[in-house]
């Protein structure tokens, strides 16, 4: 069976010994009054009530899914329970705005809490995270009324919010877009159209559902420059808050997935719903970046979390699975066979997956912790380099904690053997809620192809430069000699990446195929670059830790010394590939005729 404890003592180390936690908030006004008891007492009540509502509704909500009947959208058994447990308990509202009942806290802690919720149930994570998101945009670009209105009941997990942006003929070109608004008085709009892939569209969770939907003007331009961006909730809100009437808002019916089967995915239909005009017209593309930009790094997240409840589930069928002998001999005499984790190949399976998710939870809370600098710090200097750093990581957390996220619910799966395909046991679950971050919030491809086009190639690198910068500062920082096969590791690949990237903008100038050729290796080859600083990180931290008889304890720090050491001598060697791949260039990958991939 599936089994989950949230990795406690692995968040705190990263929060407090690898990124100093408590210093970073108390240099910023905004955080100052967040104490490290404070931060402990949330991860431990987060663990606790994700452990106890959420993780054992994942499997019999998967089993049971999702159910459409006459327009109304039923969540599984126990959901709305939990809904409402969550929602007491105030953890819909945990980075919000204070001044309109938010908690206020800084991404750095939330996004362990968010790890909690996709590794314990990811169908269910999804409502909540949708509806930060939705929240925060709001808080950006709403005007203060509509604040007002509608962000205490979302911070208070009563409303939910989603996203409304593409339709059946468009995909992930959103200038194709269809569904109009017109204006019809006292600033309001009539909305019509269909939207389709939008994740709690229709749910039994909340009284009130907060969309967000793209739409076009009667004066709109074409192609994205047309889109605007409206709120449209399923009642109407009256000036008091109070709930009204159903709006024009219905549900269409229930897309049949793969996974995430207790997440409702549905079809909406607009009909001459009522809406307000969030931001200004024909910016509503540029305004619902502030929730996507959001989104993407809560879905790496989801691709960290079951890869996480992937890895401890496994060991606990490896320490009972028994399957012959050790290669040097019987290590359990006692008993007919030895646990499977006596073979050096369950052995690499296992560290592969540990190793992508301690590498990614440090990731995770890197990019939380630039968020946090960008949003709070006082110095605009630090401001201003956090913002850049995000803007070239988010689609590298999008994508590359994804993948990793699918490879690591691949290979968990693997080390039960025939178990892993067979549904009781949960693993073959994980697989399947894993296979859709890839996918959802702009595929790992689109995710690239921004990455190398608009966050290098437009800026010529600048984003890079500030990011090997801060990286060969921390390489500059003084460590024992036991590191130093890890420094020069970690040092050729940084500068592999430089020389790379100065190839590919030099080719790209007079091939503009070439960016796109080399989009998705060059996200892997930074994306592995960024896991080697994270264990960088980790491994000083840990050699810290044994130096100093550090808090979580001597096996803690030498476990995590020699999962980095894999990682560096196993996995980062990988981007030895990737190099060659970029090299090959565009022109083998163009040069093929249109009709001649299509079967005769």
């Amino acid at each position: 069976m599936a089994s989950y404890q949230a990795p406690l003592r692995d968040m705190r180390f990263v929060l407090n010994e690898v990124f100093q936690a408590g210093e970073e908030w108390a240099a910023m006004p905004a955080t100052a009054e967040l104490t490290p008891d404070l931060a402990e007492a949330i991860l431990e009540e987060g663990a606790r009530v994700t452990q106890a509502e959420l993780f054992p509704l994942n499997q019999s909500g998967d089993a049971e899914g999702c159910r459409f009947e006459a327009g109304r959208v039923t969540t599984p058994k126990g959901f709305k329970e939990a809904q409402r447990t969550l929602a007491e308990g105030g953890w819909f509202g945990l980075g919000g705005n204070p001044d309109y009942a938010g908690q206020g806290l800084p991404k750095l802690l939330t996004v362990a809490f968010e790890e909690m919720l996709y590794a314990s149930n990811a169908s269910f994570a999804l409502y909540p995270a949708l509806n930060t998101g939705a929240a925060l945009l709001l808080d950006h670009h709403a005007s203060e009324p509509i604040k007002q209105r509608y962000l205490p009941k979302m911070y208070a997990g009563e409303w939910l919010g989603t996203m409304c942006l593409t339709e059946p003929h468009c995909g992930t070109d959103l200038g194709l877009i269809k569904t109009r608004a017109v204006p019809i008085g006292d600033e309001r709009y009539a909305i019509s159209g269909s939207k389709l892939w939008i994740t709690g569209g229709e749910h039994d969770l909340v009284d009130n559902i907060v969309h967000l939907v793209l739409a076009r003007l009667p004066d709109a331009p074409e192609g994205t420059r047309g889109i605007s961006l409206f709120l449209v909730p399923k009642r109407k809100v009256a000036e008091d808050g109070a709930l009204g009437d159903v709006n024009g808002v219905s549900c269409g019916g229930l897309e049949h997935k793969m996974g995430i089967k207790g997440s409702a995915t549905c079809v909406m239909h607009f009909d001459q719903a009522q809406g307000v005009l969030i931001g200004e017209p024909h910016q509503g593309l540029a305004t619902m970046f502030t929730m996507m930009n959001y989104e993407r790094l809560s879905i790496g997240i989801q691709g960290l979390g079951l890869g996480e409840v992937a890895y401890q589930s496994a060991m606990d069928f490896a320490r009972e699975r028994l399957q012959s002998r050790a290669p040097g001999g019987a290590r359990y005499p006692q008993q007919p066979a030895d646990p499977i984790l006596v073979h050096p190949d369950v052995r690499r399976m296992a560290l592969n997956v540990r190793a992508w998710n301690e590498g990614g939870r440090a990731f995770a809370a890197c990019v939380a912790q630039q968020l946090d600098r960008a949003k709070f710090h006082p110095d605009g200097a630090v401001r201003d380099e956090a913002e850049a750093l995000v803007a070239l990581l988010t689609p590298v957390a999008k994508a590359f904690l994804t993948d990793r996220g699918f490879e690591s619910t691949v290979e968990a799966q693997q080390i039960y053997g025939g178990s892993g395909y067979c549904v009781e046991w949960g693993a073959e679950q994980y697989v399947r809620d894993a296979r859709i971050a890839m996918i959802y919030e702009g595929t790992n491809g689109v995710q690239a192809m921004d990455l190398i086009g608009r966050k290098l190639a437009r800026n010529r690198g600048r984003y890079l430069v500030q990011f090997v910068a801060a990286m060969r500062e921390d390489l500059g920082e003084r460590a024992g000699p036991d590191l130093r096969d890890s420094h020069t590791r970690i040092s050729l690949a940084l500068v592999l990446l430089e020389n790379v990237t100065t190839r590919v903008l030099g080719r790209s100038e007079k091939h503009p195929d070439e960016l796109g050729a080399a989009a998705v290796d060059y996200l892997n080859l930074l994306g592995h670059v960024a896991y080697a600083w994270m264990w960088w990180k980790m491994m000083r931290a840990a050699q810290r830790g044994l130096g100093e008889d550090g808090g979580v304890g001597e096996r803690f720090y030498r476990t995590k010394l020699a999962v980095g050491r894999h990682y560096l001598t196993r996995m980062l060697p990988r981007i030895e590939a990737l190099e060659r791949q970029i090299e090959a260039g565009a022109e083998e990958l163009m040069n093929l005729a249109e009709e001649d991939f299509y079967p005769e």
